[in-house]
């Protein structure tokens, strides 16, 4: 890419804390609109902080690129969306109104871009950029959605005046990852981690149902956690293994592999052989949920392996 904006901020497997803006009470006007973008009605629309929810959901049909502009600044990728031919959404976000989504996705100036893929969250780039450079970041965002599984079509012709609305045509997902996406819909994370091991064990180079077994654990291990009191746990107890892994989910949830690996790292020389299993395991799951092009796994996976011999 010739643009150093880009070169610094395309990482598609960027880590964003959407937690803040889940199970929000929705603003009517826009939730309309991103329920019309979610039952396949519109290609590019308007959301918020209260609607988002239902952007997420969308990402489970097609990538969703998020534009965040500032109050009075038109978009400038609607055109470019629409050229995909329905393989791609937009969700403009006016940042002033938004507080909550510019701060996921660290916009500190406008335009910032990132995406949804199938819930994960993607940071793409910040500032204006050439067509030519946008077009390329988006054609790497369909290939991390082919990767996940993400490869359904919207009507290339919803969202303009006259058009009627139509359903997303989404290509069906192998039944037991199907099985997991709904247990995951469904808070029931047992059962998702079932299908994805038995997935794992018909196929073990099914390198998807590898990342969602490694994302759905994470989220098993987190539910119903309060994260002051995880926290406060380790810091009562810095050579606990169990408290300090738990807090390492934490930062792992919220965007920070950085911080999660060097405190599991920093215990290893001191555990006997079952706890630096542990770790190890640990750091392996989360490189699967980074994806192996994030530049913090060579990192992470360099000092561990210098542990380790």
């Amino acid at each position: 890419m010739t643009d150093p904006r880009l070169a610094a901020g395309a990482n598609l497997r960027g880590a964003v804390d959407l937690s803040s803006l889940v199970n929000r009470a929705a603003d009517p006007e826009g939730a309309a609109s991103a329920a019309a973008a979610a039952d396949g009605s519109q290609i590019v629309f308007e959301t918020d902080d209260t609607a988002f929810e239902q952007v997420l959901q969308l990402s489970n049909t097609v990538p969703v690129i998020i534009e965040i502009v500032a109050s009075g600044l038109e978009p400038a990728l609607p055109a470019l969306v629409r050229s995909y031919g329905g393989r791609l959404a937009l969700a403009v976000v006016d940042g002033n109104r938004s507080p909550g989504i510019a701060q996921a996705f660290q916009a500190q100036q406008v335009p910032t871009v990132g995406a949804l893929v199938a819930g994960r969250p993607l940071g793409l780039y910040v500032g204006g950029v050439s067509d030519a450079d946008a077009r390329q970041v988006l054609d790497q965002v369909l290939q991390a959605a082919t990767q996940a599984g993400v490869t359904g079509r919207l009507d290339a012709g919803a969202g303009e005046e006259g058009d009627e609305p139509a359903e997303p045509v989404e290509e069906p997902l192998p039944p037991l990852h199907q099985e997991a996406y709904d247990a995951i819909g469904e808070g029931d994370y047992a059962r998702a981690i079932a299908a994805y091991e038995k997935a794992i064990t018909q196929n073990p180079r099914d390198a998807q149902a590898v990342a969602g077994l490694a994302q759905v654990s994470l989220l098993d291990r987190l539910q119903g956690a309060d994260a002051q009191q995880l926290r406060s746990a380790a810091a009562d107890a810095p050579a606990d293994l169990d408290a300090q892994l738990a807090v390492a989910d934490l930062d792992v949830s919220g965007g920070h592999l950085d911080d999660a690996a060097d405190r599991l790292l920093d215990l290893f020389l001191d555990q006997d052989q079952a706890g630096r299993d542990r770790i190890r395991a640990r750091l392996l799951e989360y490189f699967e949920i980074a994806g192996p092009d994030d530049a913090r796994v060579a990192r992470v996976r360099a000092r561990l392996t210098s542990l380790l011999y």
